[in-house]
């Protein structure tokens, strides 16, 4: 099996593809970036006999298709604005494909990769991915779901890379359309900071309020209750306090909408150089807290009795105990090891369907839970009866 990693010089895709190397099986996997000296330190890094690297540049769709035509399978490690071009590279190149962000473009290549008798699936990391299995395990148990709240704590720097910057701006855009919450049957935009709850995350984490954002699994979970009776699809995030209170400031002062400024001659929007400003701060890469941390509640009808079953997952600490998940890897191992278990499962044949599909139609969530636990990485489950 041949795979490429697009985008694969990027912090959070080298984690996938260490998890390769050390957990698959491949004949070749290739680090692909437009930077080819940092594919290059990554290549090294892995240190593997069938590892190599190459120049992409996925703007140059004829070359870009033509060159991932000779793999097998694509883990795109690439920012979500990219999605789209990637996403049709690799349904013209006749691979499998698999990426972090899941926001949407990739869905209208499904003929193609339908056609090729391949999977694409968007959206396969910690949130969008992981959560989308955790909802599935607890609403499979279930005869009818009244309602699913995904929520999570990214403990990460702000803008500790250009695609995390990006994310950023993405989902407090006051304009965005997808931020959504699924209400009795509709789709109901909400603006930014809308819905405050309060959420009980395990140590270290703690409690903090979080808000609606913008995540696939309002969308994704909802075709797949589309028979359980669900009446509230809600997905909340936050990350560490400092960044939370900056993006609110910025937001309520106007410049979440990236207005259009010009200055000595050169045109930009105010967000991409607050953007460009933090990637280059010490403030805007340091944080106290590092990690992942995700919270799954779903309610509902279980044997005949009202039940709410809570999941939770937990990984190594980031103190330095275990060196390899010691500060920022905290949170990059978290996003980049489901995207590599899902290559695997994919390549391995333990997936369902053809096409661009949802996570919650490919995956088994038992299956994929002990793949994760293999990594020392665990989803706990509590379950109470409400009446």
């Amino acid at each position: 099996m041949r795979i490429f990693a697009l985008g694969g010089a990027g912090k959070i895709c080298r984690e996938s593809a260490l998890d390769l190397v050390r957990f698959g099986t491949f004949d070749q996997l290739t680090i692909g970036d437009i930077h080819l000296n940092a594919a290059k330190e990554v290549a090294e890094w892995l240190n593997h006999p069938n590892v190599n690297f190459a120049f992409i540049d996925i703007a140059d769709k004829g070359k870009a298709t033509e060159l991932l035509s000779k793999y097998d399978l694509v883990i795109d490690g690439t920012t979500i604005s990219l999605n789209g071009e990637s996403t049709e590279c690799i349904a013209n190149a006749g691979c499998h494909g698999i990426n972090l962000n899941g926001f949407g473009e990739e869905y209208k290549f499904n003929d193609i990769f339908k056609a090729n008798g391949k999977v694409m699936v968007p959206g396969f990391g910690m949130t969008p991915g992981t959560t989308n299995m955790m909802a599935v395990f607890a609403c499979d148990q279930f005869e009818k779901v009244n309602s699913v709240r995904v929520s999570h704590g990214a403990y990460r720097p702000i803008a500790f890379s250009g695609s995390i910057t990006e994310t950023t701006i993405y989902e407090y855009d006051p304009a965005l359309e997808g931020r959504t919450v699924f209400e009795n049957g509709k789709f109901i935009q909400v603006p930014p900071f809308a819905r405050p709850l309060e959420i009980e995350l395990p140590q270290p984490y703690g409690k903090s309020t979080q808000y609606i954002i913008p995540h696939s699994e309002t969308f994704t979970l909802a075709k797949y209750l589309e028979n359980k009776g669900v009446e509230l699809i809600e997905v909340r995030g936050t990350w560490p306090k400092e960044n939370m209170d900056l993006i609110s400031a910025l937001y309520n002062y106007g410049f979440m909408n990236n207005q259009k400024i010009s200055l000595n001659g050169h045109e930009f929007g105010i967000m991409e150089a607050i953007g460009e400003y933090l990637q280059k701060s010490e403030k805007g890469n340091k944080t106290e807290l590092f990690g992942y941390s995700l919270h799954v509640v779903v309610e509902g009808v279980k044997n005949g009795h009202l039940v709410r079953q809570t999941l939770t997952h937990s990984h190594p600490a980031s103190d330095g105990t275990y060196p390899e998940w010691a500060g920022l890897r905290a949170y990059t191992r978290n996003v980049g090891i489901p995207m590599s278990i899902a290559a695997q499962l994919i390549l391995s044949g333990r997936y369902q369907g053809n096409g661009a599909l949802f996570p919650e139609f490919v995956f088994s969530p038992t299956v994929y839970f002990e793949e994760l636990a293999k990594r020392e990485i665990y989803i706990h489950i509590f379950e109470e009866i409400l009446n």
